[in-house]
C-alpha cells in the first residue's frame, strides 16, 4: 500500500482492494502525451495470487503500481524486454529505423535548396506549380520535425540488454539505466522501481552479508544483523544515488534531467524489526522544473499521511486531484 496510501483488504482470493496508487493518477491524467503512459519495472517477479504473509494475497507484496483499486499493474524484470517495451522493436530495428529517419530528413533538405535555386529561372506558370511542390515539401518538412520530438532516439553509448542478470548488483543499476532511458528519450514520463517485492529474502552475497534480507530486518537488535542490514541500506542508496548523478549529467533545456523531474526513493516502513509503519524516511531528488527546493531534512509533524506528500507531488505533475488515500491536506515548505 505505499503508493496508494490505502488500507488492503485482507484477503488471498481474487477480491483484491486496495486503491488506485499515486504513480496511476498521474500517468491517467498526461500518459497520452508519451509512448507509454507509465513504466512499472523491479528486480523480483513474484506471485500474483494466493496467501503470502498473515492472510493477505501475495499480489500485494508483488506490486506497488495499481490501475484500480482491484488491478494492479504488474512490472517487468526483464531489462531486454523492458528496453524493447520502451522503443516497441529491437536494437537492430531502432538504429534501422533512426537511419531511415536522417536519410528521408536529408533528401527533404537537398529537394528544397534545389528547388529554390531553379525558381528563378523559370517563367510565372512554372514558378507556381514548383511553389506548390516546394509549399508541400515544406508542410512534410514540419510534419516531420512535430513528431521528432516523440521519437524514442537511442543513445549512442547505450547497451542493449540481453536478458536478466544472474546477480543482483549487475541487475539493479541496468534497471535504473533503463529507467534513465525512459526519462531521457520522453517515453513516459511516469514511473516504478520496485527494488525488492514487499517481505523479499533475497541475499546479497556481494556485500559479504550472510542472512537474507527478510530475515535480517527481523534482528532483534543483534549487532551482527543490523550490521548486515545496514550494509544492504547503504548499497541500496549508492545506487539510488548513481541513478540520480545520471539524470543530472544529462543536459535538458536550461538545466538537466534531474532539474525537470521529481523521484521519490523510501519504503512503506520505517522498523521492519518492530513493524513500524510512521515516521517514514523519504527522499525527494529532483527539482521538478523549480518547483521544489532541495538540499533540505525536513521534519513534519508526527502521524502526517504519506499521502498528504502524493498529494503535493501530483499538484507540480500538473495533476492535482482534491483528496488521495488518507490525505488530509498538502505538505507545506517543499
Amino acid at each position: 500500500s505505499f503508493l496508494t496510501a490505502s488500507q488492503p483488504r485482507k484477503t488471498g482470493g481474487a477480491d483484491i482492494q486496495v486503491g488506485i496508487s499515486v504513480d496511476q493518477v498521474a500517468a491517467q491524467k498526461i500518459g497520452t502525451q508519451t509512448h507509454l503512459p507509465s513504466l512499472e519495472i523491479g528486480i523480483e517477479g513474484g506471485r500474483q495470487a494466493g496467501v503470502c504473509d498473515s492472510g493477505y494475497s501475495c499480489a500485494y507484496q508483488s506490486n506497488i503500481a495499481w490501475r484500480s483499486p482491484n488491478q494492479p499493474v504488474a512490472k517487468e524484470i526483464n531489462p531486454k524486454l523492458a528496453f524493447e517495451r520502451l522503443f516497441g522493436m529491437s536494437l537492430t530495428d531502432v538504429k534501422k529505423s533512426q537511419d531511415r529517419d536522417f536519410y528521408r530528413t536529408s533528401i527533404l533538405d537537398a529537394v528544397s535548396e534545389d528547388a529554390s535555386k531553379l525558381s528563378g529561372r523559370l517563367g510565372r506558370t512554372d514558378r507556381q506549380k514548383l511553389d506548390e511542390y516546394f509549399t508541400s515539401v515544406r508542410e512534410i518538412e514540419q510534419r516531420i520535425g512535430r513528431a521528432a520530438p516523440q521519437k524514442r532516439q537511442l543513445p549512442p553509448e547505450f547497451d542493449i540488454p540481453q536478458g536478466v542478470p544472474a546477480d543482483v548488483d549487475a541487475h539493479i543499476p541496468l534497471m535504473y539505466d533503463i529507467l534513465t532511458l525512459a526519462f531521457q528519450t520522453d517515453s513516459t514520463r511516469v514511473a516504478t522501481f520496485m527494488l525488492a517485492n514487499g517481505g523479499s529474502n533475497r541475499t546479497y552475497s556481494h556485500l559479504n552479508v550472510k542472512g537474507a534480507h527478510h530475515q535480517l530486518s527481523h534482528h532483534r537488535d543483534e549487532a551482527d544483523k543490523v550490521a548486515d542490514l545496514q550494509k544492504i541500506d547503504q548499497y541500496l542508496a549508492k545506487e539510488f544515488a548513481r541513478f540520480v548523478q545520471k539524470l543530472k549529467s544529462i543536459p535538458e533545456g536550461e538545466g538537466t534531467l534531474l532539474d525537470h523531474s521529481m523521484i521519490l526513493y523510501g519504503s512503506g516502513i520505517s522498523d521492519a524489526n518492530r513493524h513500524r509503519h510512521e515516521d517514514l524516511p523519504i527522499v525527494i531528488a529532483g527539482k521538478a522544473s523549480g518547483q521544489l527546493q532541495t538540499g533540505r531534512h525536513l521534519v513534519y509533524e508526527k502521524e502526517t499521511p504519506m499521502a498528504n506528500l502524493y498529494l503535493s507531488m501530483l499538484d507540480r505533475m500538473g495533476t492535482p486531484v482534491d483528496a488521495f488515500g488518507d490525505s488530509t491536506g498538502r505538505l507545506t515548505n517543499l
